[in-house]
């Protein structure tokens, strides 16, 4: 038979798949010989079968049992042949360090039984005899040897099986030498076949038709391999250089990308090949694993474990029962009297824990009827903060806006308190340098400024003092004629009235800027049509109120009271923004907000019942709160800026009533209640300091003069220090020695009176210091002033 085509497939199987494939392969089985072949055909084919073979050999397979045999037989023929002819010289294998540890491992096994001895004659070759064969074939063992359980066998410990293994199935006598040990018949050739096929050879030697043979002789040949002179056909001459067959192998058909396109798309496919080679190193299939297995049990070198049987079981009869003896009456009755009690006691805890659990089960459903409760409570909570909350931020919103028109206008009339004031006061500041300069003589004339102009430019015209202080005193007389004629001071000595009211003109220029004011403040609310916005009753009585009623403890411990009374504020200071407590007799009750507070601090009040006083309520007294947060720092800014006249009876009369109203609500020891007294205390001190810096300066000058009006302008100037000394002393006495009003008092007559009253002793001064020692308590008398007047 003729060898199997070799083929060549560009596939990219597996290695284990394809070798499975050529094992299954019935023609990849090596044919019987014919006897036609010549042993360099047979030698040829066998090993162009060995090289074209594309099954991956393990290290532990050494091929088909059919297929070592006819490896085995063609060899033999061979060999037999080539040393008839005489053309085969004998040689020895040279053994590797491998092969010298595998027969250093073999010396350990024990010998076959039977080892017949091969008798080599001196020709060479092996005798194979009838009866050496049946001899030979007796004693060839079927099976692999089976190594004793001998601990005396010492094995080499750098040699392994795993090495001897790996240098048997490489070497090339695997493919000749069949290890299954299996039994088999052994093929010899025959003498005729062998002289046929020297025949042939001798035959295809001289015609040379055959292209196995390789003639000696010098012939042109036609050869296009890399040396077409030589006459020796190499493997690669006859079947080619495989270079179109295996490209994707060897790469020859590969090209340097030179472009950098081109070098990122074989970049790209050398990464997508070796991918491929990683996940088909990866993957293993079951037939792949059966079939090294298989390979692994035909090399002898997989043993099975084996299960161990299970021991067959032994029967045993079953043990007979002991009697059981007949129940008596007796013990039958007590244990059915246990029982029984044991029943009743069970019942009786039965009993127990289904009235406890009865009771408990009302305790729930009571308790899950007060967290409904609660949950609607908290429920109603909610809502109502919400609600409450939207209505703060809408009320937070409308005083953001308004606020700063209220404080515009506050501060608007605090200026024309001011200007008033600074009017007044310069006038009687001209009397008293007028006065003075009358019996301690004129002061220098001041170097001549520029020349003043008018708003349209002009040029105003400058008088002298002298002319400025004659039409002072004309004006002043003018005064005094008229408020004769009306009936007012026409008992009072000369120079006792202040005259601090203003001229007509600036009177009614005054009265005119305080209805705009007004007007204005009313503008503020114009805009405004929401009724709880304009009356606060409406809107943060009602809703604190609520609050108070409802959730009375969130309400007392966020001070909730207190918090209506900082938002009411607005509306308060609004309401008294017309009202100078100096020049009206309306009092703090007689305020709608003084009324709303009044009655909102005590809650348990009734409609009908006003006369009775009620308790106050969890805030206390929320008027208090009002005037000390809200009026006392009005009245003070008020009386700084010039609200107070310290030279004026009326003022300081109305000033001690309101203290003492308000002295009802807040006490005198309440810091915001200190602040008024000091602002009062300022008020005195400025007129009292300059009194004494007008005086200082004309006493330094001290240039007396004859003038018939020097002793009454000298009494004028005195009764006016002696009545601020006496708003002084009503005031002190109210206020007490808070702030030094004593000190205050001794300056004004040591420092003031006393010596403008020296420099007309015997012309009314010393009448005018008897007339102050009357009114001064003892301890406030200066000392001067008692020696002067010989008082010990």
């Amino acid at each position: 038979m003729s060898d199997p085509p070799v083929t060549f497939k560009k596939t990219k199987a597996k290695r284990a798949q394809r070798a499975r494939d050529l094992e299954a392969d019935p023609t990849s089985e090596p044919a019987a010989d014919t006897g036609e072949d010549s042993p360099s055909v047979l030698a040829t084919k066998l090993k162009n079968k060995l090289k074209t073979r594309t099954k991956p050999q393990s290290r532990l397979s050494f091929g088909g049992p059919e297929e070592v045999r006819s490896r085995s037989a063609a060899s033999e023929r061979l060999l037999s042949k080539f040393r008839q002819e005489g053309d085969v010289e004998e040689f020895k294998i040279k053994k590797s360090k491998l092969s010298k540890r595998v027969t250093h491992v073999s010396s350990h096994i024990p010998a076959a039984p039977y080892a017949p001895t091969i008798s080599t004659p001196s020709s060479g070759g092996p005798t194979y005899s009838a009866a050496y064969l049946s001899e030979l074939k007796a004693a060839t063992p079927s099976a692999r040897p089976v190594l004793p359980e001998d601990e005396s066998i010492s094995y080499d410990a750098d040699v392994s099986m795993s090495e001897v293994d790996t240098f048997v199935a490489s070497s090339s006598i695997s493919s000749i030498v069949d290890l299954t040990m299996e039994e088999k018949e052994t093929i010899i050739p025959s003498t005729s076949s062998i002289e046929a096929v020297k025949q042939k050879r001798e035959h295809m030697r001289k015609t040379g038709v055959s292209e196995d043979f390789i003639s000696l002789s010098i012939t042109k040949r036609e050869s296009q391999g890399p040396h077409p002179m030589s006459r020796l056909m190499r493997e690669e001459d006859e079947i080619g250089e495989a270079e179109d067959e295996f490209a994707e192998y060897t790469s020859a058909q590969e090209r340097i990308a030179l472009g950098k396109k081109s070098r990122k798309l074989e970049a790209k496919k050398k990464r997508e090949e070796m991918n491929e080679l990683i996940v088909d190193a990866e993957e293993e299939d079951e037939e792949t694993i059966e079939w090294e297995q298989a390979q692994l049990r035909r090399g002898g070198h997989a043993f099975e474990e084996l299960e161990p049987k299970a021991q067959k079981a032994i029967y045993k009869a079953a043990a007979v029962p002991q009697p059981t003896p007949i129940p008596t009456l007796g013990p039958a009755i007590a244990r059915l009297t246990q029982s029984l009690s044991n029943l009743t006691s069970s019942h009786a805890q039965h009993t127990t824990s289904m009235a406890s659990l009865g009771e408990e089960q009302t305790q729930l459903e009571t308790r899950e009827k007060e967290m409904r409760d609660m949950i609607a409570k908290a429920e109603e909570k909610r809502s109502w903060f919400v609600a409450f909350r939207e209505w703060v931020e809408s009320v937070a919103t409308f005083l953001d806006e308004k606020f700063p028109l209220l404080q515009e206008l506050e501060d608007e009339q605090l200026s024309l308190l001011q200007e008033r004031y600074d009017m007044v006061n310069q006038r009687r500041q001209a009397d008293d340098e007028d006065d003075l300069s009358l019996f301690l003589g004129t002061l220098p004339t001041p170097p001549a400024q520029q020349d003043q102009t008018d708003d349209l430019g002009r040029v105003v015209p400058q008088t002298s003092p002298t002319v400025a202080r004659k039409e002072r005193i004309s004006a002043r007389e003018a005064r005094r004629i008229y408020r004769r004629a009306k009936g007012v001071h026409s008992q009072e000595e000369e120079g006792y009235s202040t005259d601090a009211t203003l001229p007509p003109s600036d009177a009614a220029d005054y009265a005119l800027a305080v209805e705009k004011l007004l007007g204005k403040a009313n503008e503020i609310v114009s805009d405004v049509e929401a009724k709880d916005f304009l009356d606060p009753r409406l809107g943060l009585g009602k809703w604190f109120d609520d609050w108070r009623s409802k959730f009375g403890d969130i309400y007392t411990s966020a001070f909730g009271g207190l918090g209506m009374v900082g938002a009411w504020e607005f509306w308060t200071r609004l309401e008294i923004l017309e009202w100078n407590p100096m020049e009206t007799t309306r009092t703090l009750d007689t305020f709608t907000w003084y009324q709303s507070l009044h009655d909102y601090s005590r809650p348990g009040r009734e409609e009908d019942d006003m006369e009775s006083e009620a308790e106050l309520g969890p805030d206390g007294d929320l008027v208090s709160a009002m005037i000390s947060t809200a009026v006392i720092p009005r009245i003070c800014k008020i009386l700084e800026k010039g609200g107070l006249d310290p030279y004026s009876a009326k003022d300081v009369r109305r000033l001690i009533d309101l203290c003492e109203e308000i002295e009802v609500s807040v006490p005198k020891e309440h810091l915001k209640f200190e602040l008024l007294l000091k602002s009062a205390f300022i008020t005195f001190q400025t007129a009292v300091t300059s009194s004494q810096t007008t005086v200082t300066k004309y006493l330094q000058l001290n240039q007396p003069r004859f003038d018939p009006e020097a002793i009454p302008a000298r009494r004028r100037f005195l009764s006016r220090r002696y009545k601020l000394m006496d708003n002084i002393l009503r005031w002190r006495k109210y206020a007490g020695e808070m702030y030094g009003l004593g000190q205050l008092v001794t300056t004004l007559v040591a420092d003031v009176m006393l010596p403008v009253a020296e420099s007309g002793w015997e012309v009314g001064g010393e009448d005018s210091m008897r007339k102050v020692l009357q009114v001064r308590p003892p301890e406030l008398v200066p000392v001067a002033l008692r020696a002067r007047l010989n008082i010990r």
